[in-house]
């Protein structure tokens, strides 16, 4: 009995021991939801546009939130969108047009609205910003901006962060010769004639400026976002001045305008917008809070590659690179 018990254990060593199962690789939605609380920048309410339209044919509210952008891209337009803000010029005006695959738009259907006092006319040059990262003192011969040299590094540090963000993967792209993120924001990059060229891109949700023929920029008053393929060849042609970051469905499922580039024809179609307030202005109750997950964290460059390159279960064959558009940067609601 003994010969039996000790040839059944040499015959058991012999088994083939059976491959642990490797860990499923995340998804990037996973990869975002699981980065700790440090890799999360709140954003202030003070930078948030609130528009409420009016409630739907079931009376259930619809609220579109929109995170203004920062400095130093598009301020003297937001700096208008602000003043329109505070004066509740939105208040009673409609969204107007919505043109499949490409924008809605929204204002004063009317164009007979009287603006509030004080609006800045916004040069074109200002659709480009440039603030030399390396110490330049002029751009095109006029006094630039001297950045400390803690900042110079931080920016290029970063411009290193950005490129590693998408090593191994294609960065190729049609309209600009770098493209790249900054604090949050897709943004596109030259240093070919201007030291420091930036611009912001449109990518899906990106909030711009309704403008007339150059040399016109527009006000901040007609305002549009993207609900379709990215438009990049707007790019530099017109202001960006944020994006949705809550209720795109509230305006990417409207029905289609029937008239010329999406408008609507009758006032009938058009959707009224009950208010539009920064975010400062609602009850503190009232008030929505969100944050986004750093660009310039290890977490964001994790999301960022698996963004570029899926190997999570579903996928068969990475795609090697991505576009920037098709890289959202992660943005949540808090709870307060």
């Amino acid at each position: 009995m003994r010969h039996l018990l000790l040839a059944a254990a040499a015959a058991s060593l012999a088994l083939p021991v059976t491959a642990q199962e490797p860990a499923p690789i995340p998804s990037p939605g996973e990869i975002a939801a699981a980065a700790p609380a440090s890799d999360w920048i709140a954003i202030a309410p003070s930078d948030l546009l609130v528009m409420d339209l009016a409630p739907d044919t079931n009376s259930k509210p619809r609220r579109v939130i929109i995170q203004l952008m920062p400095a130093p891209f598009s301020q003297g337009w937001i700096g208008n969108i602000r003043k329109l803000a505070a004066a509740h010029w939105w208040d009673g005006t409609s969204v107007n047009r919505v043109q499949d695959n490409y924008v809605v738009q929204w204002g004063d259907a009317t164009e007979k609205k009287a603006l509030p006092e004080g609006l800045e006319m916004v040069s074109e040059s200002t659709y480009v910003t440039s603030d030399p990262a390396s110490g330049h003192t002029t751009v095109d011969g006029k006094p630039g901006i001297r950045l400390s040299r803690a900042e110079a590094e931080r920016r290029a540090k970063h411009f290193e962060r950005s490129v590693d963000i998408f090593d191994g993967a294609s960065m190729a792209d049609a309209y600009a010769p770098t493209v790249m993120f900054e604090s949050g924001w897709p943004i596109g990059y030259s240093n070919a004639s201007v030291p420091d060229s930036r611009w912001p891109l449109h990518c899906y949700g990106m909030v711009g400026v309704g403008r007339n023929m150059s040399p016109d920029t527009g006000t901040g008053a007609e305002l549009y976002t993207v609900i379709g393929h990215a438009p990049r060849h707007l790019d530099q042609n017109i202001a960006l001045v944020g994006r949705v970051i809550s209720g795109i469905e509230h305006l990417s499922s409207l029905p289609r305008g029937t008239g010329a580039l999406g408008f609507y024809e009758t006032e009938a179609e058009r959707v009224p917008i009950a208010s539009v307030r920064i975010a400062t202005e609602l009850p503190e109750a009232d008030q929505p809070h969100f944050e986004y997950l750093s660009t310039e964290s290890d977490s964001f460059a994790r999301y960022a590659d698996a963004r570029a390159n899926r190997r999570d279960p579903f996928f068969i064959k990475p795609a090697g690179g991505a576009d920037i558009c098709n890289i959202p940067v992660p943005v949540r609601a808090v709870v307060k």
